[in-house]
């Protein structure tokens, strides 16, 4: 048990990376994650076929952008994924999901491309992101990043990998700089002994990408505003525990997925005495 300015918060030093837990009678994480990998190739691919060609894009409330791009790689997947799993849910941000309608024990969990502002400007940073979910919790994952010729995966039981490379988080040495992605009154907040040692990080609009970013060790960690969504966040959440990080909400707990609402709090992504020392600045 851990207390930051007087809350009680998971320590998040005294949790291992998780483990699976499921029915023996359906597909195995490794067999999940394979399925995964191969549809998000080609789904990759689908999105490469409009990107820097004006894509037609609409905007959703909220002013949130999306593509003909986005709707196209949602059909595939959507069709792909269901004729191999068809006893499984579906939680996309493009078409509207299951989790209300049919109890089911797996789920889909999609965002087509996360990052379509990123994808509108021809920018690189957008990936295709898919995770399957049971009991709340991320299976296997997969973010492909078809610009930057990066697979970055996961499974429960697994390593985290990129391009088929073990990845992992970045040390703290004390002595070094550390590079995070928060915004300037984020940074105005720190502890001033932190704040000597920080360096942001320019902004990065895909949140899985920017996750998957903790994960490989560029940066040692992101805080994460209110109102990301399931779909944005489960398969980077696997790949991040796997590498030896956290996504944890601002009592210093996991995340929750497929419950009532996609919607989720402020959070915090890292490892280390430093997710305890970002866990302070949000909860104070």
């Amino acid at each position: 048990m851990l207390v930051v300015n007087g809350l009680v918060v998971n320590d998040p030093q005294a949790n291992e990376p998780e483990t699976c837990e499921m029915m023996q009678s359906l597909p195995l994480p490794q067999e999940e994650l394979a399925l995964l990998k191969q549809a998000t190739a080609e789904a990759g691919r689908i999105a490469l076929h409009y990107f820097k060609k004006d894509p037609d894009v609409w905007y959703k409330e909220g002013n949130s952008p999306v593509t003909e791009a986005d709707f196209a790689v949602d059909n595939y997947l959507r069709k792909t994924l269901l004729s191999a799993r068809p006893d499984y849910g579906w939680i996309s941000e493009e078409t509207a999901d299951e989790r209300d309608v049919v109890p089911r024990q797996r789920f889909f969990v999609v965002d087509p491309i996360d990052g379509t502002r990123s994808f509108i400007r021809g920018d690189d940073q957008w990936c295709v992101s898919v995770a399957i979910i049971e009991n709340g919790r991320p299976l296997a994952g997969v973010l492909e990043c078809s610009v930057r010729g990066e697979v970055l995966e996961a499974h429960c039981d697994g390593i985290a990998m990129q391009n088929n490379e073990p990845i992992r988080v970045a040390g703290q040495d004390e002595d070094e700089p550390l590079s995070i992605a928060l915004s300037r009154s984020a940074f105005d907040t720190l502890p001033a002994n932190l704040r000597d040692r920080v360096q942001m990080h320019p902004y990065v609009s895909s949140l899985a990408y920017r996750i998957g970013m903790v994960a490989r060790g560029d940066i040692a960690g992101t805080f994460v505003r209110p109102n990301s969504n399931d779909w944005d966040l489960a398969a980077a959440d696997l790949i991040l525990s796997r590498a030896g990080g956290r996504l944890v909400d601002v009592a210093g707990a996991p995340l929750h997925y497929g419950g009532a609402s996609s919607g989720q709090g402020a959070l915090v992504a890292s490892s280390g005495k430093l997710l305890e020392e970002m866990l302070s600045v949000v909860a104070a």
